[in-house]
């Protein structure tokens, strides 16, 4: 079973009928006729108003139809009654707000495209061409002709417009036939083209009319509150809220856009939520589409990525998905006012001072095994600013948390976040392994994480000189009688980086060394911590735990950390909320390991989750190998950054 197939098969219920075909296509003539014969009923199936995000992506919804095809104006259909059905006051309230949704996410039947970007003129119409061929215009009692018709209606009814044709994209991705020739309409004064594959909604929402046989964007200018004139009788078309050129079907008559609206996005289709494979409402489905909507346009159509290793490259097109990421292994190859994708605070010798630079690094929800395992990231975050550990300069992360307005939606939100993050148990690297028990006679605790001293986070965010054993002797200074526990850094347990300097003594300084597990099963038993710049600190913080930071990580500096060194131009006081907000919902970026397009923090989390559960990815032979390799170098005394 393909992945379409296995798609459409959560869309049946039941209680379907056996006889299902395809629109108006030889499936669904063959439905009906084999119904007919066996005296049962039928369901004939079509994509949804709210389709997908790429053409080629299995559908998100599907409308079935017991008595016809909503596209054909010739016969009865399913979605001419449902269109008819009065709304109680609940339901119109949920069809406003879901317009309104549309309208927010800037939605379409299908997404991935960007919108148009080129120049509009002032003022304008727009007139929708569509396939040559397409069953909507024939069942919609049109034909060729009809665009012809529509066009001088366009010219002559607005003299003092600019008439604006959107070409269908499939005329360009499918290599299909338009109504229109091209090189006639450009020759046209008052005639712009716009031929290249778009994302429709810029050009609905600044057109001052539009005109159409029978495209869908009809219905969706509706939604944006524009007049439409209708050449073909569309689904949207003789319920007296557009301006028809064919007399309705006497089947139809008046009713409202919140009739017709309620019925093409609740009632008719039936949706799938791609993340859980579940049916759904259409909420879930817009949201999910919004999102990427949203996340595919932050960036320029072109990303020039410098110095990736290969199995970083497949993961930067995840991450940066809606943009055309050119991989590069020198600067001369990068143009100048670029935007260059680095990873983490590299510097590029030779760079130019127009590029824009984006720095990339893991996220602080990352995975279930280590990154240096080579294990697939669920987040990374992407900074324009500096990087969020490098407290020499601002990071976007900073500006963030010394800028950002948060309103009470977000906090609420960021709430909902932590607590689910805390009841979870859920870290950045979510292993596995034995758990500690707190010594009885230990009164008062303090977990001291180790970290890699050559990490960058040290480097460029704590005290010059700064080791885990200098960390422990000054925690050991401050707090003579507590009971220190030790877990050093999951990758130099790991064997893949080195321990520190003088890293042997360290018990000579704490009471126990932890070595196996995740760190988030310690925080119960945990009275504080004390660190240089461990993500170990943000993660206690989020359960409450008073945390003492020697050098300045991100979440220091913001009145919730004790700080031994403070960060003078962190000036703002943050709730942990607000941080949270921050650090978790507004810097990140996440992309789910289910669908490989972006998520939200809280289905990261459910997904890191069931990911433990299955038990945490391992690295591959060769580097399971490497790995043996550095231990032996280690262990005969050769310093070798793996």
């Amino acid at each position: 079973m393909n992945a379409f197939s296995r798609q459409f098969s959560l869309f049946l219920r039941n209680s379907d009928p056996v006889a299902i075909g395809w629109g108006r296509k030889k499936s669904g003539a063959a439905a009906v006729k084999g119904a007919e014969k066996q005296g049962r009923d039928f369901q004939l199936l079509e994509d949804g108003f709210l389709r997908s995000v790429g053409r080629e992506d299995p559908p998100l919804s599907v409308v079935f139809d017991d008595r016809g095809m909503y596209y054909d104006a010739m016969a009865p259909s399913s979605f001419e009654r449902l269109v008819f059905q009065p709304l109680e006051e609940k339901q119109t309230a949920r069809i406003f707000g879901l317009m309104a949704q549309w309208r927010k996410f800037r939605v379409s039947k299908y997404n991935a495209e960007r919108d148009f970007a080129g120049k509009l003129p002032d003022r304008y119409v727009l007139v929708v061409d569509q396939v040559a061929g397409d069953l909507s215009v024939e069942y919609g009692l049109a034909n060729a002709e009809s665009f012809q018709i529509m066009l001088k209606a366009a010219l002559d009814e607005n003299p003092h417009s600019t008439v604006v044709v959107k070409m269908h994209p499939d005329i360009y991705t499918r290599k299909k036939a338009g109504h229109f020739d091209i090189q006639t309409l450009e020759q046209h004064p008052r005639i712009n083209v716009v031929a290249e594959s778009c994302h429709p909604v810029r050009l609905i929402e600044q057109a001052e009319k539009v005109y159409v046989v029978t495209s869908q964007v009809g219905f969706e200018a509706l939604i944006w509150g524009k007049p439409v004139r209708c050449f073909g009788m569309p689904f949207y078309a003789g319920w007296g809220l557009t301006e028809d050129e064919l007399p309705a079907p006497d089947r139809r008559g008046v009713a409202s856009l919140e009739q017709l609206a309620h019925a093409a996005l609740v009632d008719y289709p039936r949706y799938i939520d791609p993340e859980r494979g579940a049916r759904c409402e259409v909420e879930t489905v817009m949201e999910y589409i919004g999102l990427q909507r949203s996340m595919r346009s932050r960036f320029p159509s072109t990303l020039y990525a410098l110095g990736f290793s290969p199995w970083k490259k497949p993961l930067l097109k995840f991450f940066f998905q809606g943009s055309e990421v050119q991989f590069v292994s020198d600067v001369e190859s990068i143009p100048a006012e670029a935007t260059v994708v680095v990873w983490g605070s590299a510097q590029p010798d030779g760079a130019s001072k127009d590029w824009n630079i984006l720095r990339v690094e893991d996220g602080f929800l990352r995975s279930s095994g280590l990154g240096s395992d080579l294990v697939r990231p669920l987040s990374w975050v992407i900074d324009d600013a500096g990087v969020y550990y490098d407290a020499s300069c601002s990071s976007r992360l900073e500006i963030i948390l010394q800028e950002e307005a948060f309103g009470e939606s977000l906090l609420a939100r960021a709430r909902g976040l932590r607590e689910q993050i805390v009841s979870l148990g859920i870290g950045k690297y979510n292993l596995i392994g034995a758990q500690w028990t707190r010594p009885q006679h230990a009164t008062h605790v303090i977990l001291v994480p180790g970290q890699v001293e050559n990490d960058a986070s040290i480097r460029f965010g704590a005290p010059s000189g700064s080791t885990n054993l200098g960390l422990l002797k000054a925690v050991r200074e401050k707090n003579p009688a507590a009971y220190l526990v030790y877990k050093p850094h999951p990758d130099v347990v790991a064997g893949l980086r080195l321990k520190g300097k003088g890293e042997d003594e360290v018990l000579q300084w704490c009471d126990e060394i932890i070595t196996s597990g995740d760190v988030a099963p310690l925080f119960d038993q945990m009275d504080e911590v004390h660190t240089l710049t461990s993500l170990t600190g943000f993660e206690a913080l989020l359960r409450g735990i008073p945390v003492t930071c020697y050098g300045n990580p991100f979440y220091a500096g913001w009145g919730l950390t004790t700080d031994i060194h403070p960060l003078q131009r962190r000036t703002r006081k943050l709730n942990l909320d607000e941080l949270v907000a921050g650090a978790l919902i507004l810097y990140p970026t996440y992309v789910s390991r289910t669908t490989d397009a972006f998520t939200s923090p809280e289905r990261a989390v459910e997904e890191l989750v069931e990911w433990r559960a299955e038990g945490p990815s391992r690295m591959p032979l060769w580097r399971r190998v490497r790995r043996q390799i550095v231990r032996q170098w280690s262990a005969s005394g050769l310093r070798r950054n793996p």
